[in-house]
């Protein structure tokens, strides 16, 4: 099924923001209204500040561009890219909700194989209300859906989970692929709807995908920053791989979990191969040195919150990852610049005085 197993409308009203990073105007929250509509939506204008962004009617939104984030950041603005998707997290910092789902502004409803449009935000929530099996891997997958339970074999012990912190959505139509892949197989489309949620088990990474993915702000908020990228960087388009592989590390020291598989989205536009193998290429030699690095990464017992553990990571990616190039330093430091304004959009102090657009533009 393509839905949740206990339906509640519209979950989670007031405890989810969907935040949307876009340079163009926001016409494809009409396919999506039925589903979004009854939720606060963060826009992160990237780009030209200056350009009108058109956001149809009836939706409830705050608008951020460039100047806004300036604003209220100051100096620690620097850590939030610019030109690149990257300044989504510029929305899950300034949220005060306990979840957040985003969401390209390319992605579309999809349907299931039954011709039924799939819910995506409700199947996100469902993820992540159910726990995670990060210790032990179930062959029948979530053990907590409709239909299926822990098999033969699987120690009682183990069956409570662990509270689940990501659920990552995948996508029909164009697939996620880097440059070479899509240069090969210029005319490849995922038709395989896989009706599957399952966790990605402890000590594994995975390749995670910014587009269509759901997270628990309060348990993993601080590490999902999603690096330097864009202007003034030697790399692009690694922004949501390096939040998922630095989420995935910490929420194997904290004992969270993270899902994958449903929901699925419609992926309608590819993205020029050519000008993505410019972003890419460094990343594509990097990564030979960064996976085994966050492979071996053993998080201190001193780390007993997501903040400590960034900073701590921010530490081993200096030493570790600096040589191979200073934009990894420089990374490093906008690793500990993210958390310092993490910390202070999000004290106490903080929290009745949530920033505004500098506009106010909410309807």
């Amino acid at each position: 099924m393509s839905t949740p197993a206990t339906l509640v409308n519209p979950p989670l009203k007031d405890e989810l923001d969907i935040v949307i990073p876009t340079i163009r105007n926001l016409d494809f929250l009409e396919m999506w209204r039925p589903f979004f509509q009854p939720y606060h939506l963060i826009i992160v204008q990237d780009g030209d500040p200056t350009k009108t962004i058109h956001v149809p009617e009836g939706f409830d939104y705050e608008l951020y561009n460039r100047n806004d984030i300036n604003r209220i950041l100051g100096p620690k603005a620097s850590c939030i890219s610019f030109k690149d998707s990257a300044c989504r997290c510029f929305g899950f910092l300034v949220s005060k909700k306990k979840y957040i789902f985003t969401i390209d502004d390319d992605c579309f409803v999809a349907k299931d194989p039954s011709g039924k449009e799939i819910n995506a935000l409700a199947q996100h929530i469902h993820n992540l209300l159910a726990p995670s099996t990060p210790l032990f891997f179930n062959t029948l997958y979530d053990p907590y859906r409709d239909g299926a339970d822990f098999v033969r074999g699987y120690p009682f012990s183990m069956r409570e989970g662990v509270p689940t912190a990501v659920s990552h959505g995948l996508w029909l139509n164009i697939p996620d692929y880097d440059a070479p892949t899509q240069l090969v197989k210029p005319r490849e489309r995922n038709t395989r709807y896989v009706d599957a949620v399952m966790t990605i088990p402890k000590g594994t990474l995975f390749p995670m995908c910014g587009m269509n993915l759901g997270f628990n702000r309060e348990l993993i908020g601080p590490a999902m920053y999603f690096g330097l990228m864009g202007d003034g960087q030697p790399i692009g388009r690694y922004d949501d791989m390096w939040a998922g592989w630095c989420t995935k590390v910490i929420t194997d020291h904290l004992g969270l979990g993270i899902k994958t598989g449903l929901p699925y989205i419609w992926h309608s536009k590819a993205s020029n191969p050519f000008v993505n193998l410019k972003k890419e290429y460094k990343g594509i030699y990097w990564q030979e040195e960064i996976i085994p690095f966050f492979q071996s990464v053993v998080l201190s017992k001193d780390c007993t919150t997501v903040q400590k553990c960034y900073i701590e990571l921010s530490k081993l990616v200096k030493e570790k990852l600096g040589p191979i190039d200073p934009y990894f330093t420089k990374l490093a430091e906008a690793m500990v610049t993210w958390i310092e304004a993490w910390d202070e959009i999000n004290s106490p102090a903080s929290e009745s005085t949530a920033p505004a657009a500098v506009d106010g533009k909410k309807k």
